[in-house]
C-alpha cells in the first residue's frame, strides 16, 4: 500500500469513528472547537506579554492541535465504551484488544442466559473475568476459580465481575484494573501456565440459547 493510500485509508477510518462518537456524543464537536480554541487564545496571550508574539503562536497551534487530538480519542474511547456496554461479549472484545503478554481465552464457562466467564493468563497470574447476572456470574466465578486452582497450583488465581454495579470494574476501567494486580508469575511462565490450562475438559458446559456472542469461541471440547 502506497503512503498516499495508507493516508486516504486511515482519513476514512477518522471519519468513520468521528461520525459515530457524534452520534453518541453531543459535547465531542463543542470540546473539539472550543478546547484548543481557549488554549491558543490563552498561550498566545500569555506569550504576547512577555514579548514573544511569534514564539507564542508556534507554540500555541501544536498544543491546540495536541488538545484537540487528546480530547478525541478519549471521547472515542468513551463513546465504544458506552456503545458496548450491556452486551454480551463485551468483556471479552476488551480484553482481547489488551497490549502485552496476555493470553485470553473468552467463554470457558458460560450459562443459558448468557452470563459468560473469560480467562486471562499474564503477570499476575490467571485472572478470570465475568460478565452478566451478578448473583449467576458470582457463583460461576467461584465454580471455575475452584477448577482452576487445583489445575495451576501455586499460581494467583484473581476473579473480576465486570459491570456498573457495586463490587463490579466497568469496561473503560477493565483492563487498567488488571493491569495494576499485583505481578504472581515470570514472562517466560505465562505460556506453561496457560498450557496448562487448556488441558483442562469444557466438554460439561451448558450450551446457552441461541447464538453465542460475536466474536466469542467455544473451547474446543478435549477427545476422552
Amino acid at each position: 500500500m502506497s503512503m498516499r493510500e495508507n493516508i486516504s485509508t486511515r482519513l476514512q477510518q477518522v471519519r468513520a469513528v468521528f461520525s459515530a462518537t457524534r452520534q453518541v456524543d453531543p459535547k465531542l464537536v463543542p470540546l473539539l472547537v472550543g478546547v484548543p480554541v481557549a488554549v491558543l487564545v490563552v498561550v498566545i496571550g500569555l506569550m504576547w506579554v512577555l514579548g514573544l508574539p511569534w514564539a507564542g503562536l508556534a507554540l500555541a497551534v501544536p498544543l491546540a492541535i495536541l488538545s484537540a487530538a487528546v480530547i478525541f480519542g478519549r471521547r472515542a474511547s468513551k463513546a465504544q465504551f458506552t456503545a458496548m456496554r450491556g452486551n454480551a461479549g463485551a468483556a471479552a472484545a476488551v480484553l482481547e484488544s489488551m497490549k502485552g503478554r496476555w493470553i485470553v481465552t473468552p467463554a470457558i464457562a458460560f450459562t443459558r442466559k448468557q452470563d459468560l466467564v473469560h480467562m486471562v493468563v499474564g503477570r499476575p497470574g490467571v485472572v478470570l473475568v465475568g460478565e452478566g447476572g451478578k448473583a449467576r456470574t458470582t457463583q460461576l466465578l467461584k465454580q471455575e476459580q475452584r477448577k482452576v486452582s487445583r489445575a495451576v497450583g501455586d499460581t494467583p488465581v484473581h476473579i473480576v465481575l465486570a459491570g456498573d454495579g457495586e463490587g463490579q470494574i466497568s469496561l473503560d476501567k477493565l483492563r487498567s484494573h488488571l493491569m495494576k494486580l499485583p505481578r504472581g508469575l515470570k514472562k517466560r511462565e505465562i505460556p506453561r501456565v496457560n498450557k496448562r490450562l487448556s488441558a483442562l475438559g469444557r466438554g460439561d458446559l451448558p450450551m446457552p440459547k441461541g447464538p453465542l456472542p460475536q466474536g466469542v469461541k467455544v473451547p474446543r471440547q478435549r477427545s476422552r
